[in-house]
């Protein structure tokens, strides 16, 4: 399970975006966060997939609690989270070819050696051709882009998977093929899904236990259980 207990979080000293949050996510479930644009659930997000440390509150991962955040996090902390963003050209490196972007991950954790089958695997599970493999990001659409950046989210068989706002910039049709596509994944390794968006339709169908923000202000709506009636 990921837990998310009191977090209060921000980029500027004294000016949290966020408050005593509490939110979690079980191996194999789905959860969405709904909200509007500047609430500050991508930040939640971010926090949830250790790549920002909070002010205060605590994260923990299947039990274990977190100390150390970004590069600092152990091995098996940081390849326990695949995180697809919401405008891909801001998280993928201009310069790599998608191949090398995909297959990045694996070399950064000296698992280069599973290149050869997991690079044409993952392709053709987010619908990506071999031409495609052999362009840059500037040689492709945003909606083929996020298509790697997802393969290469999934590379290292994630436990948990963060996809904030991953569908904001795509059409109908590639929106529904990345969905299925996390949807597979998330069926048949149990990974825990956490995604973030503002679209109440895409989530309620997408999504086993979708929490507005607002929600998260509550103790018992917070973590997705119904409050009890008074009797």
């Amino acid at each position: 399970m990921l837990e998310l207990h009191a977090i209060t979080a921000g980029y500027e000293a004294r000016r949290p975006v966020l408050r005593d949050i509490d939110l979690d996510v079980d191996q194999g479930e789905s959860v969405g966060l709904l909200g509007p644009s500047g609430c500050g659930k991508s930040t939640l997000a971010r926090v949830a997939a250790l790549l920002h440390r909070p002010e205060s509150g605590r994260v923990a991962v299947d039990g274990v609690t977190v100390h150390d955040w970004r590069y600092r996090a152990s091995r098996e902390l940081r390849t326990a989270f695949g995180v697809v963003f919401q405008q891909p050209r801001l998280s993928a490196d201009p310069r790599l070819r998608l191949s090398a972007l995909i297959a990045e991950p694996l070399r950064a954790v000296g698992r280069a050696d599973e290149i050869p089958q997991r690079l044409p695997e993952l392709a053709e599970t987010v619908g990506l051709g071999a031409d495609l493999l052999g362009r840059r990001p500037h040689e492709v659409s945003d909606g083929q882009l996020q298509r790697a950046c997802l393969a290469r989210a999934l590379v290292l068989r994630p436990r948990y998977l963060v996809c904030d706002e991953m569908t904001a910039m795509l059409d109908a049709s590639t929106t529904a093929a990345l969905v299925a596509v996390v949807e597979d994944y998330r069926r048949e390794s149990g990974a825990g899904l956490l995604a973030v968006g503002h679209d109440r339709t895409l989530l309620e169908r997408w999504c086993g236990r979708t929490v507005h923000w607002s929600q998260l202000t509550g103790d018992l709506e917070a973590a997705g259980r119904p409050a009890q009636k008074t009797p």
